[in-house]
């Protein structure tokens, strides 16, 4: 199985299962690696809603989202860190 087809499977697991943002922000990194987008995860989305129902799918999208926000935050807080410790070097 190749890693775009691997991470897909565990996101539709993860919203299967109901699990919390923080399982899918174990997945963030594999899915930007895997070149993942976000029509892809979202195709699967719409494609088991019928199987686990559209409330499972919906609290999925949150959890999505918050793995997706906490992400950034930690993103930008290494960029800030690293520039400050750049531009106090320089000095």
């Amino acid at each position: 199985m190749d890693n775009r087809t691997l991470i897909l499977t565990r996101i539709a697991a993860l919203a299967a299962t109901d699990a919390p943002a923080v399982s899918y922000l174990a997945h963030v990194d594999p899915a930007v690696k895997a070149n993942l987008t976000a029509e892809q995860v979202q195709d699967v989305l719409v494609a088991i809603a019928p199987v686990v129902g559209t409330a499972r799918v919906m609290a999925a999208v949150g959890h999505i989202t918050e793995a997706l926000g906490f992400a950034i935050a930690v993103a930008d807080s290494d960029a800030e860190a690293m520039a400050a410790a750049q531009s106090g070097s320089g000095s």
